[in-house]
């Protein structure tokens, strides 16, 4: 991959779309890890104002650590960076004891940690309407259209998605480019949103590499009988988790009315 020409490409991508949209920058979260860090750093050299957040929420204490130092790096690098906090551990916990649940419903865990991506997404959209921004997506193109791993109408809910047709590696390969901090790089990829620093590997059950190679055979038509031992493993994760989140893909579903019954 030529990275600084895809960088350029993005930035540019990113420039215009925001110009021709009428609108006056970015806004996304920072959390610490290698997607946001990369698509900050690809706004920011837009030139154009970027309004980097931290949505800590029951945080883990590195999490923290690595989003505000990149911030603090971003900020020495680009005058048009600001940056702003909002904790909103009291907000997720006053949600909680508003609802009602059963601490024994296995689905409890997951159904919280999705509202924490929902909290986030519903603050963005705060500051974008204030200022007149878009928001941009973190999601790279494993997660967002291989395995569907992130939070519907959470970090799923964006304006626009600079990094969604790059594999994760790709989006490692940039990050060197925009000198990004080895300590975000060799941090293990979380989605941060159970309060613990549970990585997606141990979530997923497979690395990114892993599934990239997975989406790759599965794109040539391969299937799992095609494989054996740890590969046949990996792509029976691949595939189940592709199939049970298609529904994060593709457009909501429309009932049509025919016409004769208007």
């Amino acid at each position: 991959m030529e990275s600084e020409k895809v960088i350029d490409h993005i930035v540019n991508w990113l420039k215009d779309y925001a110009t021709n949209s009428k609108m006056n920058g970015f806004v996304l979260g920072i959390s610490g890890g290698i997607d946001s860090a990369v698509v900050s750093a690809l706004c920011a050299k837009t030139g154009l104002r970027t309004l980097c957040v931290e949505m800590p929420i029951h945080q883990h204490p590195s999490q923290v650590t690595r989003a505000e130092n990149h911030i603090l790096n971003l900020k020495k690098k680009f005058a048009n960076v600001t940056d702003i906090r909002v904790d909103l551990t009291q907000v997720f916990e006053q949600f909680k004891g508003a609802v009602p649940h059963v601490e024994v419903n296995p689905a409890l865990d997951l159904s919280l940690a999705n509202t924490r991506a929902r909290l986030r997404m519903t603050t963005l959209y705060y500051f974008a309407g204030l200022h007149g921004y878009l928001v941009a997506g973190t999601g790279n193109k494993v997660e967002d259209f291989g395995v569907g791993f992130f939070t519907k109408y959470g970090d799923g809910g964006v304006d626009l998605s600079p990094i969604a047709d790059l594999m994760k590696s790709e989006v490692y390969e940039l990050a060197r480019h925009l000198d990004v901090a080895d300590e975000i790089i060799n941090a293990a990829p979380t989605d941060g949103l159970f309060g613990d620093s549970r990585s997606d590997e141990e979530q997923i059950g497979a690395t990114y590499d892993e599934l990239e190679w997975a989406m790759i055979k599965e794109e040539e038509g391969k299937s799992a009988e095609d494989f054996s031992g740890r590969q046949k493993e990996v792509f029976k994760i691949y595939k189940s988790r592709h199939n049970a989140n298609k529904h994060k893909m593709v457009p909501i579903p429309v009932c049509e009315i025919p016409v004769h019954l208007k």
